[in-house]
């Protein structure tokens, strides 16, 4: 009797666990090769892990809800229709043993936070960066889950360390002896001591009211951007750009382009094209601030990350790596193949990291301009508005004229803490620029 392990596989440099949120197959049913046996869900992205086996199941180690690290193995699969349940392999842990050993620990780390003295569930992920700032597992019970089941994210815990020393701590020997307790108070640099600590306020419920449960994609959605406005001082300039050469060149183009790349051109390869120019012209854009707040980070890959809108209403961001390394041909095939796998669902977690910029399409429903979040740890994000006709000055060497144009709006926010005016604003005029001036003799 032949068996196989299941194994969770690798989802990106970052990746280091996931969460099973639902088995498709259970124990005794036949799977087919490539056939989807369950459904796992990581900070970034939801994915289903097919069998590279056809058999049988015939032992689940882990449940659903469960943590589970890379590389672990989740099931046991046997070729043989009649087999029995397998005994559970030595190199397979319940779940709780296999995420509570893997957090990292130094000599710089108090290596004796007892985290078993909760009956509370944390990810490896939140103990690890408990333990590197020295929070006492009662102090981390105290912090405020938005996780599934009340959970303590790595997005609350984040978004609790620049506030840490204005909370009243239970533990106090744990808030003054550790020197991680240190390094943590002197990594709030540039917080005002006049900080206030901002509660949800209480919300009531009127008769005819409807409940809706937040999705898991929307409950991260809403910490990343809380976190975002909490993290980034957020500024927003915005140019109108003339782009009629643009629009007029794709009008032109577009059929022949399909029928010699098989692809449909949009606009959104366009606008991706003039950002990475923009980007190597003013390259201090895509940069990142590190953890402390004092240190910039600048990317040597230009990464340009694109929101897509997903059935349910959510969004995603799947990222076009090294886009000014690309001609348009290259960057209109991944745009369209990442869009419509983001749309069905298909896209992998490596796809949605790695982003250094990110543009929104907030004209796509209709909208003229908007101010978008900047998403962690980026700098700035560019929204493009609707492109509309309008009627402009036109000056030309017998004088001025009125002509119908095409106009849009370019709106930029920007971290204001490292990206001040001047170079938000440049590069903002930058990425007009490439737009205006578009070359319409091009064959693409």
């Amino acid at each position: 009797m032949a068996q196989y392990e299941l194994t969770m596989p690798k989802m990106g440099e970052s990746v280091a666990e996931a969460t099973i949120i639902k088995w498709t197959k259970n124990e005794g049913d036949s799977i087919k090769i490539d056939e989807t046996v369950l459904e796992i869900a990581t900070d970034k992205v939801d994915s289903e892990i097919p069998s590279p086996f056809e058999g049988k199941l015939i032992k689940k180690l882990f449940n659903e809800n469960d943590v589970v690290q890379v590389g672990a193995v989740i099931a046991i699969i046997s070729s043989d229709a009649n087999a029995s349940v397998a005994e559970t392999p030595k190199t397979a842990a319940p779940a709780q043993t296999a995420t509570a050993t893997s957090a990292p620990t130094t000599a710089s780390t108090p290596a004796d936070v007892d985290f078993s003295g909760s009956d509370k569930f944390y990810s490896p992920l939140v103990k690890s960066i408990a333990k590197e700032e020295g929070i006492s597992i009662v102090e981390l019970d105290s912090i405020k889950g938005t996780g599934q089941d009340g959970r303590v994210t790595k997005a609350d815990i984040l978004a609790y360390l620049p506030n840490r020393n204005k909370q009243v701590v239970s533990d106090p020997v744990a808030a003054t002896s550790s020197p991680a307790a240190s390094s943590a108070a002197k990594s709030t640099v540039g917080v005002p001591d006049n900080t206030v600590l901002v509660q949800r306020p209480a919300v009531s419920v009127g008769a005819g009211d409807e409940i809706i449960e937040m999705d898991r994609m929307r409950k991260i959605i809403a910490d990343n951007m809380v976190m975002s406005k909490h993290v980034s001082p957020h500024v927003t300039s915005f140019v109108e750009a003339d782009v009629t050469n643009l629009v007029q060149w794709r009008d032109r183009i577009k059929k022949d382009f399909e029928k010699r790349e098989g692809e449909k051109i949009t606009f959104t390869p366009l606008f991706i094209e003039c950002v990475a120019k923009a980007i190597k012209d003013f390259p201090l854009i895509n940069v990142s601030v590190d953890q402390t707040g004092t240190k910039i980070i600048k990317r040597k890959n230009i990464n340009v990350g694109m929101a897509a809108a997903l059935p349910s209403g959510n969004l995603i961001v799947p990222v076009i790596k090294n886009a000014d390394q690309k001609n348009l041909v290259g960057i209109t095939k991944d745009v369209n193949d990442l869009a419509t796998r983001a749309r069905a669902n298909k896209l992998a977690p490596d796809e949605i990291q790695g982003g250094t910029f990110t543009l929104t399409n907030v004209g796509g429903f209709g909208n003229v301009m908007g101010t978008p979040i900047i998403l962690q740890p980026q700098v700035a994000i560019l929204a493009v508005g609707t492109i509309k006709k309008k009627p402009a000055v036109i000056e030309t060497p017998q004088g001025d004229v009125i002509a119908i144009r095409h106009f849009m709006f370019l709106s930029l926010s920007y971290d204001h803490r490292v990206v001040d005016g001047s170079l938000g604003g440049s590069f903002l005029r930058k990425v007009a620029d490439y737009m205006e001036n578009w070359d319409t003799t091009r064959i693409s």
